[in-house]
Order: structure tokens, then sequence, then C-alpha cells
């Protein structure tokens, strides 16, 4: 019997191409990872990969080679597809604890010579210096209710307080303000993110999709050398571009300060999900067919449901992630979120989300901290100039014009997600140190949920503070 060894195929010695060489030669090899790898060059690797990944179609293997990519100076709505696929890591720069230059925002090569260009420039110029009219004012009230503790050094207390003045501050920035991420992928995901890249309707991301293909290529020139722009993705969005004059939406009046409960709706739902999640831990934990198990769970009183509940639920740790059974049953909502809030809601790829593009029709939010700082009339003023502006830019061109967008700005998103991110997600979006934008979604959710689920939803554990109160507290 050979001893059991567990050690790590390094980068720092091996290229990623050839790492996953050697990993996918021991589907058919006797020999160790290191043997294999000894036995391998960066040309062998590429050969092996034009074969059998390219040739072949075996792209599971192009998963093993994992590249970190850094990616400055590009514009937040330019993140949004960057960071739309579901099997990567990112970090990106945060706007709750950063402050912002004043010239820090992009400008659309669409805009190159065109007699718009003037005024999109005044008004990421104006949006960015309300900005920064606002922190100090904002801050100081934050200070007033928020006193530095005894013996709290400067850069502690500033630490503190950052995230609640800017926090509400950033409101005023538009989707054009440049940030910096990481990104974490495999090249068989990178290859798909840099395809959407190329085959997206905005120049600076195709130029982008083309920049992060060039450096990959110096880590994985065989796996990414093939991604290119996608005609499926191109045609089917220009054909349905070509019919939103059918949607209602584009019709309706901009609306202010958007309050009313149907800003977020339970669409679908599965009346039966509880018992399909009961039922198929049973299907786990024990020999019978899922058939039986849900006749069982069907036929069992209140109590024994409970009972089960408890078991599958009652042991969760406050950091502990419930059982995938809890995959079984799903939630489709319709949301309407502010863009700052949308930014780390898009952070959930787990859940299936459907966008739309970002405008200033579906109105923007005021921060009660921002109106308390007096700074109300200063803030309507930016936020009115962006209405404006937006609409020249879409007559021209609509997917250029979201550049000018402030962060609170409404945009609708629909998400599906079962019950096991549906626990992750309101989690942690509720936590007391989470933006009051997500605390308020995850909590509504949440509600939504318990209605229709009460006997699994309940185990969600979240703070006592309802969705109303953390409205009232800072819209």
């Amino acid at each position: 019997m050979s001893d059991r060894r567990i050690y790590l195929l390094s980068p720092k010695e091996l290229s990623p191409e050839t790492i996953a060489v050697a990993f996918a030669k021991t589907s058919r090899s006797p020999e160790s990872f290191r043997e294999i790898a000894a036995g391998l060059s960066d040309e062998s690797s590429a050969k092996f990969h034009e074969k059998w990944v390219v040739g072949y179609g075996h792209a599971s293997v192009a998963e093993h080679a994992v590249l970190h990519i850094a990616i400055e100076n590009v514009s937040r709505l330019a993140v949004e597809c960057i960071e739309s696929n579901r099997l990567a890591s990112y970090t990106e720069k945060s706007t709750r604890y950063q402050k912002w230059d004043l010239d820090a925002f992009f400008t659309p090569p669409e805009l190159d010579g065109h007699p718009l260009l003037g005024l999109y420039t005044r008004t990421c110029g104006l949006l960015f210096e309300t900005y920064a009219q606002s922190l100090a004012p904002v801050r100081a009230l934050v200070e007033k209710r928020s006193p530095r503790r005894e013996n709290e050094t400067d850069e502690a207390y500033d630490r503190r307080i950052r995230s609640q003045y800017v926090d509400s501050c950033r409101f005023l920035l538009p989707a054009a303000s440049l940030a910096n991420l990481g990104m974490t992928a495999n090249a068989r995901v990178l290859e798909h993110a840099i395809s959407k890249m190329l085959s997206h309707p905005l120049a600076e991301v195709r130029q982008i999709g083309e920049e992060v293909k060039r450096a990959a290529q110096a880590e994985v020139p065989t796996l990414v050398k093939y991604a290119d722009a996608v005609p499926y993705l191109t045609d089917t969005r220009a054909d349905f571009e070509d019919r939103r004059s059918l949607s209602r939406t584009l019709a309706q009046p901009p609306t202010v300060n958007r309050k009313s409960e149907d800003w977020c709706r339970l669409m679908d739902y599965d009346p039966d999900g509880e018992t399909k999640v009961l039922a198929a831990a049973l299907f786990r934990f024990g020999g019978m067919g899922f058939a039986e198990a849900l006749e069982t769970v069907r036929a069992a009183g209140a109590g024994e449901r409970e009972r089960l509940a408890e078991l599958l639920l009652g042991r969760l740790g406050e950091h502990d992630a419930p059982l995938r059974e809890l995959e079984h049953t799903a939630y489709t909502f319709d949301l309407i979120l502010d863009n700052g809030g949308y930014a780390e809601f898009k952070r959930h790829r787990m859940m299936t989300q459907t966008p739309q593009a970002l405008t200033t029709r579906l109105g923007y939010i005021l921060p009660r901290r921002v109106a308390e700082a007096g700074f109300e009339v200063q803030y309507r003023a930016a936020m009115e100039q962006a209405v404006e502006v937006y609409e020249k830019l879409a007559e021209w061109n609509p997917q250029a014009a979201s550049y000018i967008v402030p962060n609170g700005f409404n945009r609708r998103v629909l998400f599906t997600m079962n019950l096991r991110e549906a626990f992750a997600f309101c989690r942690l979006r509720s936590a007391a140190n989470a933006h009051f934008s997500m605390r308020r979604a995850a909590q509504r959710v949440a509600e939504e949920i318990r209605r229709v689920h009460p006997l699994l939803a309940k185990y969600m554990r979240l703070p006592d503070e309802p969705w109303q109160a953390v409205e009232e507290s800072n819209l």
C-alpha cells in the first residue's frame, strides 16, 4: 500500500498550462503528478492543449490553469460585465471606504468628436465636485452623532466613521467613476469572460476584453487565444433591443424617492418547496426513493415536520452553511434597488440575476444623512442635471448614456435564488455593518420568504430590524 501524499504543484515552478496538463494526464498515467510534470515543457503543454482542449473540446482541463489579473482604471459600468462571471473571484475598489479624486471618471470612446462630449465632461465634473463638497457637512453630522471614543486615534476614528459619511455621499458618483479590481479565474472561465467582453455594446468593455486576452496569453498562450466575439450574444441583444418599444417601463415618468412596497416583489416560488427540502434530507440520509420521501413528509403531522426542520437547521452556527438540500426550492423576485446597492448585490453570483440597463427613469434616492446635513438642495440639483444629460445622451446612444447615471438612481433586477443562497444572502447583507440599501433589501427578501415558507425560513436568525426601520432611518 502506497503512502498518502498531498503537495502543491507550485506556479512558481510551473506555468499554469503545464499544471493543467499534469492534472489532465493523471486520468491515463500511473505516474505521480511530480513525475508527469517533470516530463513536460511549455511547448509540449501547448501542443497537448491544442489537441485535447481546442481540438477535442475537453475544456474541463483548462479549469486547472488559474490566473490572477489586475485591472485598473476602468469604469464601474464596465466592472458590471467583468464581474458577471459566476465561477470567477473578484475584489474591487470600495466606494464605501475610499474617496474619489475630482477627475477619476471615464470618458467613453463613443463620445470622441461628438457634440455632446463637452456636456458629458462638465456633468461628470459637476457630480464629482458636488460629491467632494458633500463630504465635509455629512462627516460633521456623523461626528456629532458618533463622537470620538476615549484614547481613539485620528486614524482609528476616521476608519470607524468613514463608511457612514462616505456611504451616503457616494450616491452622487456616476457609473463613469474609475475603479480597480482583482480577478481570479481559471482559463475556461476566462475564455468565456473574454468572449462576453468582446461581444459587449460598449467600446470600453470590448477594449478591456482585448487587453485581458493579451495579458492572459502571456501565461496561457493556448487556452484563451481563440476567445472572440460571439454572434449569438451580439445578435440576440440587438434583436431584443429593436423590440424595446414593447416595454411600458420606458413610457413611465421618473419617480423620485420611490418607497411604495412594490419595490420588492416575490414573483414566483414553489408552494411545495418546504416539503421537497425535507424530503430531500430524508432521501440523502435514508434508503428510500424521492417519491417515498415526499409521501412520508406529506403524511407527517405539523409536529413531525417541525421536528424534521429542527433536525435539518436547528444546529446551524453563525458561520455555518446549510446543507445543500435547501437548494431544492427557489424564489424569483422583481427588485428595484439603487445602483450603489446593486454594485454589492451583483456580487451574489450564485443566484441568477437579470438586471435592466442603468437609466435615470426609475428615480433616485435621497440619503437621510445628506438631507440632515443641509445638503439636499445641492444633491438634487446635481441629480436633476444628470437626468437632463442622460436623456440627451440616450437619444443618441442608450448604452453610453448609462455612464452619466449616479449611484443614487434606481434600477430593476430580476433574480432567482434557492433557499440555501437566500440564507447566505440575507444573513450577510442584514448585518449591522452592511450598506443600508442592502440591509433593507435583505430584510425584505427574508420577510417574503418567511411568509411563504415559515417552517424553514425562521432559522435564518437575522437581526431584529425590519426593513421599514432601515428605510426610515436612512431614506
